[in-house]
C-alpha cells in the first residue's frame, strides 16, 4: 500500500479555476441530485470560546474507485491574529478498500476553489447571458473565489464591493483589480451595489440578514454563500419571495442550514437543485428580466469531485510525496 501526501503548492499547480474543474463540480451535482450518491448529513463542531467552526463532509458517487473525506474550518478572528479565516484537508480514500489513498494539504484552497465553482454552475444556468457587474458583499477568500469562477461563464467588466472593513475593502480593490484587469471599487450604499449590478454575491459570515427584498430588480441574480449553519442569515425575509426562480446545492441540506430554511413549509419542493438545472430537468433563466437566487450551503460530493481532479492531475505531473508501506 502506498500514501501520497500533497503540499498546497503543488495542489495549486495541479487545478484551479478552469473550464475541467468547472465541468467536474457540475457532473457532481448532476450526480447528487439523481439519486447515485451516499453524503451522510455535514458534522460540525462549534469552537465557542474562539468563535469558530469545524465541518467535515464527505459523499460517495456510485460506480467511482475513490471518495473524499473534508475537514474545514472557519475562526473569523484569525484575521486579527494576521492568519487566513478558514483553513482544512482532504483525504482521499479508496472505495474498495476502504484504505487512504492521498491526502491533500490544501489549507482551505480546494473548499474556495469548488464553492467558487458551485456559484459558477448556478451563473450558467440562472444569470442574465449579460453581466456587466457583479456585485460582492464580503471581502474575504469566497468573495475572491465567487468572481474569479464566475467569469468562466459571464464576461464580467466591473466589481463592486461593500464590507464593514474599510481597510479590507480597499484591499480587496487593489487586490482584485491589479488580478483581473477590470474595474473594482468600493460602494459604500449596499443598496446602491445591488442596483447597479447584475450578479449580486453575499459572501460574509453574518448571523443578521442585510440584503433587503426593496433593493431587488428585474434581471437580478444572486448567490448566498455565507449562510451554512442555522445561526447564519443574510437574505432579509422577502428576498426569496420576490425571486421567480430559486435553487440550491442540495434541498435536504439548505433546509436545514442555508437561506432556504426560511421559506413557507412545503416550499422547498419547488426549488431547484444544481443537479437538476446542469441535467436539463428544470428550467433556469427563461427570460432577462427574471430574478432568481441560488442558495449555497456546500455539499460534499464537490469536495469528492475537486478531490479526485486533484489527484489524478497531481499523479500526471509527479507531484507530492509517496510513502510506500
Amino acid at each position: 500500500m502506498s500514501v501520497s501526501i500533497v503540499p498546497e503548492s503543488a495542489i495549486r499547480r495541479a487545478v484551479s479555476a478552469e473550464p475541467a474543474a468547472l465541468d467536474a463540480i457540475a457532473e457532481a451535482f448532476v450526480a447528487l441530485s439523481s439519486g447515485r450518491v451516499s453524503m451522510p448529513p455535514v458534522i460540525r463542531v462549534d469552537i465557542h470560546a474562539a468563535g469558530g467552526e469545524v465541518d467535515v463532509k464527505t459523499a460517495y458517487i456510485k460506480g467511482l474507485d475513490s471518495f473524499a473525506i473534508k475537514i474545514a474550518s472557519g475562526f473569523p478572528g484569525n484575521s486579527a491574529r494576521g492568519l487566513p479565516s478558514g483553513s482544512g484537508m482532504m483525504v482521499l480514500m479508496s472505495a474498495e478498500t476502504g484504505f487512504l489513498k492521498s491526502v491533500l494539504l490544501d489549507n482551505g484552497y480546494l473548499t474556495d476553489l469548488r464553492t467558487g465553482l458551485a456559484g459558477a454552475v448556478a451563473a450558467r444556468h440562472l444569470a442574465p447571458l449579460h453581466v456587466h457587474t457583479v456585485g460582492v458583499f464580503g471581502s474575504g477568500q469566497q468573495a475572491r473565489w465567487q468572481v474569479r469562477c464566475l467569469r468562466l461563464v459571464r464576461d464580467v467588466r466591473r466589481v463592486l464591493v461593500h464590507a464593514q472593513t474599510i481597510a479590507n475593502r480597499r484591499r480587496y480593490v487593489e487586490e482584485m483589480e491589479a488580478e483581473l484587469g477590470i474595474e473594482v471599487r468600493t460602494v459604500d450604499d449596499p443598496a446602491q451595489l445591488v442596483h447597479e449590478s447584475q450578479v449580486v454575491i453575499t459572501a460574509t459570515p453574518a448571523a443578521t440578514p442585510f440584503l433587503q427584498p426593496q433593493w431587488l430588480h428585474p434581471g437580478l441574480h444572486i448567490t448566498a454563500v455565507g449562510a451554512d449553519g442555522e445561526h447564519k442569515q443574510e437574505l432579509g425575509h422577502g428576498v426569496l419571495e420576490a425571486a421567480s426562480i430559486l435553487a440550491c446545492d442540495s434541498r435536504r441540506q439548505c433546509a436545514q442550514l442555508g437561506e432556504m430554511r426560511h421559506l413557507r413549509a412545503g416550499a422547498i419542493e419547488d426549488v431547484a437543485e444544481l443537479g437538476e438545472l446542469a441535467a436539463g430537468l428544470r428550467p433556469g433563466r427563461q427570460h432577462e428580466e427574471e430574478i432568481s437566487v441560488c442558495d449555497l450551503t456546500g455539499v460534499g460530493v464537490q469536495d469528492t469531485a475537486i478531490a479526485r481532479l486533484c489527484v489524478a492531475r497531481v499523479e500526471a505531473l509527479g507531484l507530492g510525496t509517496v510513502f510506500a508501506d
